[in-house]
């Protein structure tokens, strides 16, 4: 589903840029991809698991940056819509300002669908959180790194590397804030599913759309072969995906599109008999959308053969055959399957967790943080949290976080101002400072395939609810909009043009 709301920026994985500093007499050698300095950290000493470091310099591209003393230091812990948005309008000039995620990127979730039948390519909704440091401050610090634990009385954070990186070289680090934004957002939920996790594939992140492609790409031309039955045919060639939501519809409907555009050209004998079943466990599919909409879109899923099985929950997921259960009738049936794409719930990630259990006396909600009208995360001083991560009366959207991410940075920007800031508490100076967070609904709008989608838009005091192919031309164009950059704009374009002239290609390596 596709929010209104602006936001961005990402950095490509693979960069292996090595650059060479001169710090005294001594070379030192940084892999831009790799590295992990200790923050600036006021003349502290810093012990790590192999090293002790002591009055650490950070460096980015030949340059030292050295901290304002002056100024607080503001982390913020994600790339994805809330941070980013944060990081985008932010008066960086305010804040010594510090990025810390293990991904180097910003990825633009709702095309991620269409990345995994080749429509969209990967690059190309991914924008590398380094391009929008470079434009906003060159002082600006960001770690590719995981934020594995808090000491909230020393106000420090533990960061540890990716295991991507030379296990020599992978070390813990500590930095201090003065105000911490919590932004790491959430993850799949298999709500104890038996069999989910081993079995069944993901669409949150963009390793997850390479791997749906890979296992689709494996399961055609394994069902390709003569010898084998038509049975085990049949299995390989159902495409099975539960949740009902606009992630699962919206992948759905593009792998009707790969196989009546291009399957059907490629290998016509085996795109007749691929099925595409989706599993909801609510009467209807897209419950956040209006009712009209909901009826448009299962009807065309029924015209274009996609198979809906609603008021169905998932009891198993087993090698080649998952069980499900209908709420209704209460019968259980055992469904073969080829692949399987797990689109339903989503929970916080680790960090939050690890967060909550600092305060479990206010932090009572398995779900994530708890947080107030001001995004603070209640038990704890100097700390916001936004997004997916959070547990609070706004649903878990892009354009909720984006919104939440505005009104942060304004928040941030209104604070610097103050001459009490030095030494007034953020979490009271907020309070004095700002007026609550409001969220206000833009629309949504959702790709359902066959070059149809459906939106609903506010206006004035009403909602204006229409599908249909002009709304599909309305989608990609706002797609293109809200991109976080003219080079993500410019790559998506292509490759929609490129797949209008040549078809799409699920070639992977």
């Amino acid at each position: 589903m596709l929010p209104f709301s602006k936001s961005g920026p990402i950095a490509q994985r693979g960069l292996h840029t090595v650059i060479r500093a001169n710090i005294g007499s001594r070379y030192v050698h940084v892999a831009e991809r790799a590295y992990l300095a200790p923050l600036f950290a006021r003349n502290r000493t810093y012990a790590t698991s192999t090293t002790t470091i002591t009055d650490p310099i950070v460096l980015t591209e030949s340059r030292k940056t050295t901290p304002n003393s002056n100024k607080k230091t503001l982390v913020l812990l994600g790339t994805g819509w809330g941070s980013t948005t944060i990081l985008k309008t932010l008066d960086t000039n305010s804040y010594n300002v510090v990025v810390v995620s293990p991904r180097n990127y910003f990825l633009f979730t709702p095309l991620l669908p269409s990345c995994t039948v080749g429509t969209t390519e990967s690059r190309s909704i991914m924008e590398p959180i380094r391009h929008i440091i470079g434009r906003r401050s060159k002082d600006i610090r960001f770690y590719e790194a995981q934020c594995t634990d808090i000491d909230m009385t020393k106000k420090e954070l533990v960061l540890e590397q990716g295991e991507e990186v030379d296990s020599a070289s992978n070390q813990s680090t500590r930095i201090n804030y003065d105000y911490l934004v919590v932004g790491v957002g959430g993850t799949y939920n298999t709500f104890g599913t038996p069999g989910v996790e081993k079995h069944a594939c993901f669409l949150k992140e963009m390793g997850d759309a390479s791997k749906i492609r890979r296992r689709l790409k494996d399961a055609i031309e394994k069902a390709s072969f003569a010898n084998i039955s038509e049975a085990e045919r049949d299995r390989l060639l159902h495409m099975v995906v539960v949740g009902g939501g606009p992630t699962g519809v919206e992948f759905a409907g593009e792998l009707h599109d790969l196989i009546a555009e291009d399957l059907s050209r490629w290998v016509p004998e085996l795109a007749s008999k691929i099925r595409i079943t989706l599993v909801e466990s609510l009467p209807n599919v897209l419950p956040s959308f209006d009712k009209k909409l909901v009826y448009y879109t299962q009807r065309m899923f029924k015209k274009t053969g996609i198979n809906l099985l609603t008021n169905t929950t998932v009891k198993k997921i087993d090698e080649k055959t998952l069980t499900v259960s209908n709420s209704v009738s209460g019968s259980e049936t055992e469904i073969p399957y080829g692949t399987i794409v797990w689109a339903a719930g989503i929970r916080a990630r680790q960090f939050a967790h690890t967060l909550r259990a600092k305060v479990p006396d206010v932090q009572t909600s398995g779900r994530g943080l708890i947080i107030d009208d001001y995004l603070r995360v209640q038990g704890t001083e100097d700390i916001w949290a936004l997004g997916d991560c959070t547990v609070s009366k706004n649903a878990p959207l892009a354009q909720v976080a984006s919104q939440q991410g505005k009104w942060l940075s304004k928040a941030f920007n209104t604070m610097a101002k103050d001459r009490n800031e030095r030494t007034t508490s953020g979490s009271s100076l907020i309070l004095t400072k700002t007026s609550p967070f409001v969220y206000s609904s833009n629309g949504s709008l959702a790709y359902i395939g066959g070059e149809k989608a459906i939106a609903e838009l506010p206006f004035l005091n009403k909602s204006i609810v229409v599908g249909g192919p002009f709304t599909s031309v309305f989608w990609k164009a706002y797609c293109l909009w809200e991109l976080s950059s003219v080079r993500s704009s410019l790559s998506v374009a292509t490759d929609w043009a490129k797949r209008a002239m040549f078809g799409r290609t699920i070639s992977v390596d």
